[in-house]
């Protein structure tokens, strides 16, 4: 990265600020300087001289001292940055942003920035749950705002949920993506399969699986993001195609190996299409009729295994082959046998059993698993997998974890 890149940090209230310290210690090792805008929230729990001393510059915390305001002001202090950061971004302060309240000097330079902005949101689990809340986040969400967090576990209120805030590497990941300075992956090539495949019985009716492809897409972005060439071959999904991905549409499985076999050789290839295992043994040129139908009727045979195909390519195997996992029971132990059974490298488990809402939803609970054993991940939203996912693939393939 190159260094100095300029950072507007507002630390709002809740318990979490004092992590905000370690932010910006391990922020300025990243060669990024650091503003800090205090809120009267976030002072009653860290100190004003504690960020002064970290990021070595004079605090904000006053919308009207008029010192500030001849030095600096708040329009100047938030345009001269080149990322405005909240962390934590309490409840209150995310409601100010999505409806434009400005009676403080962290919302009068949110509202004067012309800056992107990041929020890691850290409150209460029933406060993160509001439907208010909820509201406010897909507001400014919809405006542009970028979102990293909240990550799930145990709260400093002593509930247990989502709501935690995010840690200090997770969130400079973040600014570092929207810098546009994280391309660890460039020069290689990326793979994606995503969504479910439709498997014709006749010309209307078909096979398939609840899939929405979400994750899957969510992957194919990340990895282009970090500077992969990206081809995402997808099944029949209502997600938009992904900015800076090449993608081929599929129907059936058949047709997503041959555009996965096409596309080799590639440095990595993630398997997140949930594939339907099997297909009509001959499917019907026209609609078949109930009166030409038993509840037996239907022959199926079994569709090609993608994953294990291209784990098991002898000519052409992809360096780093990851294939998931969705359970409805005994998640790491099926996962761990699908590992073997496969051939690949790593396996991503997740459940997704009837009350998850993890097929169709927004958010995962990833369990990746690798001959190094398993590795619980948070509670996160699609995009927060996608992009970690990216970097443990490129920390991989650059050597970290060779």
């Amino acid at each position: 990265m190159a260094p100095s890149a300029r950072i507007l940090l507002i630390v709002s209230g809740g318990i979490a600020a004092y992590k905000s310290l370690e932010l910006i210690r391990r922020g300025r090792d990243r060669g990024l300087s650091f503003r800090v805008i205090l809120t009267p929230g976030g002072a009653e729990f860290v100190t004003p001289l504690s960020f002064a001393s970290i990021s070595g510059e004079k605090v904000y915390q006053e919308l009207f001292s008029l010192t500030d305001e001849s030095e600096m002001g708040h329009i100047r202090l938030s345009r001269e940055a080149d990322l405005v950061v909240v962390a934590p971004a309490s409840a209150d302060l995310l409601a100010k942003m999505a409806h434009g309240l400005a009676d403080d000097l962290a919302s009068t330079a949110l509202l004067a920035t012309d800056k992107p902005v990041l929020v890691a949101p850290a409150m209460n689990v029933m406060m993160w749950a509001n439907p208010a809340t909820q509201a406010n986040i897909a507001t400014l969400r919809a405006r542009g705002i970028h979102v990293v967090g909240p990550g799930s576990g145990d709260l400093a209120c002593g509930e247990e949920g989502s709501g935690r805030l995010s840690e200090p590497n997770d969130i400079l990941d973040a600014i570092e993506t929207l810098l546009g300075r994280e391309r660890v992956l460039s020069g290689l090539k990326a793979l994606v399969t995503s969504g479910p495949t439709h498997e014709p019985i006749d010309p209307v009716r078909y096979i398939a699986n609840r899939s929405s492809g979400k994750q899957g897409h969510a992957i194919a972005a990340a990895l282009a993001k970090l500077g992969a060439d990206t081809l995402l071959v997808s099944g029949p999904t209502g997600e938009a195609d992904p900015a800076g991905v090449a993608v081929r549409h599929v129907e059936t499985a058949a047709q997503m190996l041959a555009a996965c076999e096409a596309a080799l050789p590639v440095d990595v290839a993630v398997c997140a299409a949930a594939v339907a295992d099997w297909r009509p043994a001959q499917a019907g040129n026209q609609k078949l009729k109930k009166n030409g139908m038993t509840a037996q009727s239907l022959e199926l045979t079994a569709n090609p295994d993608i994953l294990a195909t291209l784990a098991q390519s002898k000519k052409a195997r992809p360096r780093l082959v990851i294939g998931f996992a969705a359970e409805t029971e005994q998640v790491i132990k099926h996962a761990e046998e699908k590992l073997k059974k496969k051939g690949c490298d790593w396996i991503l488990a997740n459940d997704v059993s009837a009350g998850t809402g993890t097929f169709g939803g927004d958010a995962n609970t990833i369990h990746l698993i690798s001959a190094n054993g398993v590795e619980d991940w948070p509670t996160s939203s699609k995009q927060d997998v996608a992009l970690r996912l990216a970097r443990r693939i490129a920390d991989h393939l650059r050597g970290a974890h060779a």
